[in-house]
């Protein structure tokens, strides 16, 4: 099959000249360029310009969750073979990185290759901002750009409200598209699909959101099952139980995903900052360059709260996701382990010579 044929067949999948490039020395090899689009139980799906194969992916460091095949990876496969392997991966331009649940807090990739994270809220319960929050911390240390949709907003009829709901959203999430849509009503899909069709992105969110709702108004079909959630609390069930990459009629690809229980942040420093970076250009201004920001003189972050200028709660939720990521890294950082050690130490001494001079003034 010539680069050409194989070019018109994957360039629906966001095949480019620079994935043709680097692809060269395994079409040398006789192997077959392809995408993943869904991946369960040791083998994946991919789109070839052959059309969709079935391989196993034991081949490619199967033990270590950081380098396994995952949705949205560009690999080359075997072109025959019972069974037929994936025999490497095309290094990613990004990918979606979450921790595991697992005692060793291991990473764990989501989606690869994903120029979009599209965040699912549900307007259908009350706004979690520090969920939100985390959501975008994760988007940006992936590399790609986030977008926050507020899906079911024909349940918030009050247009003051609704524009309230969206501040609130867009104070949370500096420098992201805030969208809204109803895809009962049809209103604001036109949007989010031009936001959508330059590239690939992955759908992500709790359970119940309207995730699977969302991908078949885009894909304007009913592809994904779909299910009505709980009254008590607007979750819903696993519709979707695996993470599948689609073609969208408009152009684009979509990865959707399962509703996520958990999001633990993983080496995601550069992501918070991110999120929360009026609370890191404040903390430039601050009189010490290691400030705490929590009693230290001439703290430009605290100035701000009690001017207004600064939500406590933002402030908070900073200081939760940065300790968290520290946590994180410090179980596979002896240096920053180390560090963190005498941090600790030196404010344990700072409280205790604080209480010591509180005793003395008090005698």
């Amino acid at each position: 099959m010539t680069s050409t044929s194989v070019f018109s067949a994957l360039a629906p999948y966001g095949w480019d000249d620079a994935w043709a490039e680097e692809f060269l020395p395994y079409d040398a090899e006789g192997l077959l360029a392809g995408r993943v689009i869904r991946v369960d139980r040791g083998q994946c799906d991919v789109v070839t310009a052959d059309g969709v194969l079935r391989a196993d992916t034991a081949f490619v460091t199967p033990n270590d969750p950081m380098r396994v095949v995952c949705t949205g990876d560009w690999v080359a496969v075997e072109p025959a073979g019972n069974p037929r392997y994936v025999r490497t991966y095309l290094p990613r331009r990004t990918a979606f990185v979450r921790s595991t649940s697992s005692q060793r807090s291991e990473g764990q990739i989501l989606a690869a290759n994903v120029d979009y994270v599209v965040v699912a809220v549900s307007l259908a319960v009350e706004l979690d901002l520090g969920r939100i929050e985390r959501f975008l911390a994760l988007a940006w240390e992936s590399g790609a750009q986030p977008v926050v949709v507020l899906t079911k907003a024909d349940l918030v009829p009050d247009a003051v409200t609704l524009s309230h709901l969206v501040a609130d959203v867009e104070t949370t999430a500096p420098g992201v598209p805030v969208l809204t849509v109803s895809a009962h009503l049809d209103e604001g899909l036109d949007v989010l699909a031009a936001v959508v069709g330059g590239g690939t992105s992955v759908l992500l969110g709790q359970s119940g959101a309207g995730k699977s709702t969302l991908a078949n108004a885009l894909l304007g079909a009913e592809v994904m099952d779909v299910q009505a959630t709980r009254d008590v609390d607007g979750k819903g069930r696993h519709t979707t139980t695996t993470r599948n990459l689609l073609a969208l009629p408009g152009g684009g690809v979509l990865i959707d995903t399962p509703g996520l229980r958990g999001v633990g942040l993983w080496d995601a420093q550069t992501g918070v900052g991110q999120v929360f970076s009026e609370i890191e250009e404040l903390a430039a201004r601050c009189r010490f360059h290691d400030c705490a920001h929590e009693a230290e003189p001439g703290c430009a972050v605290l100035a701000a709260i009690d001017s207004g200028e600064l939500p406590e709660r933002r402030l908070d939720s900073y200081r939760k996701l940065m300790r968290e990521n520290q946590r994180i890294v410090a179980k596979t950082d002896a240096r920053l382990r180390a560090e963190i050690r005498r941090d600790w130490k030196r404010k344990g001494a700072q409280g205790r010579a604080a209480m010591e001079a509180k005793r003395n003034r008090w005698r």
